[in-house]
């Protein structure tokens, strides 16, 4: 039987590999989703839980063994609940590398890759120059990209604009004596469709302590839904880049068309 099992194994050892591979990689990124999160805290918490639950049977705990089990009964449904952010997050990585944006280079081929380089730059230089602007001025400013605007999300949170982009009109936005500057401006679809917009800041403990509020906004848009942000900040001019929950500090405007070429 066990020779058997063997030769299944020996027979099969390519697609044994890939499995292995692939729990692997699967594995490497839900830890990558949930490092620095207090999700990984609750996940330690669930851990001890299942690991405790053996123990106290063998010891004959009735009340505790009871309350584990009960709690274990439910523990798919519990998880869902809990990391409902993360598998939100998760289910969003698969569906960006499955996207149109992968594909970009089947416009490049057909319309010519100068052509699309061409009308990405005039679409992200009204952007770039309201960034230099905003740096030597330092005033702060959160610039979020979305692919998918949802209006229901954003209307009860924002002054709807669906506005073309400008570079004055960004910075009007921003003027830190107007009244739109204290929140997030929203873009998709190359309009700026609101702005002053209230967003909810990551749960990450594992930031940089100067972050404010503006930084942990822009990160936390970027955690759960398929969007980049650019963070100016008002205190240094500093210019940062959120993109899946993670940030690249005090970027050159180089390096922030780049980004934007590549994510816009």
């Amino acid at each position: 039987m066990q020779s058997m099992n063997f030769d299944q194994f020996k027979s099969n050892w390519f697609f044994n590999l890939l499995d292995i591979l692939l729990v692997a990689i699967l594995i490497y990124q839900l830890y990558n989703l949930i490092k620095g999160t207090i999700a990984a805290n609750i996940l330690i918490g669930l851990v001890i839980i299942c690991l405790l639950y053996p123990i106290v049977s063998a010891l004959d705990m009735k009340l505790l063994t009871t309350i584990l089990k009960n709690f274990m009964s439910v523990g798919i449904i519990a998880i869902i609940v809990v990391f409902q952010q993360e598998i939100r997050r998760f289910l969003l990585l698969v569906g960006r590398n499955a996207s149109l944006q992968r594909n970009r280079a089947w416009w490049k081929y057909f319309l010519g890759k100068s052509d699309v380089e061409k009308d990405n730059y005039k679409r992200i230089k009204p952007i770039i120059d309201a960034c230099k602007s905003m740096k030597q001025t330092h005033t702060g400013a959160l610039i979020v990209f979305v692919k998918d605007y949802d209006e229901q999300i954003y209307q009860n949170s924002c002054e709807v604009m669906d506005a073309k982009i400008s570079k004055r009109l960004i910075e009007s936005i921003f003027q830190k004596n107007g009244p739109l500057h204290d929140g997030a401006v929203i873009i998709s679809a190359n309009k700026i469709k609101s702005a002053s917009c209230i967003l909810p800041l990551t749960d990450n403990t594992d930031l940089p302590p100067q972050f404010g509020l503006r930084h942990r906004a822009g990160i936390g848009a970027t955690e759960a839904n398929e969007a980049t942000a650019i963070i100016v900040s008002e205190e240094t001019g500093e210019i940062s880049y959120a993109k899946q929950g993670r940030v690249k500090m005090n970027i050159s405007f180089a390096e922030l068309e780049k980004l934007l070429n590549k994510d816009y």
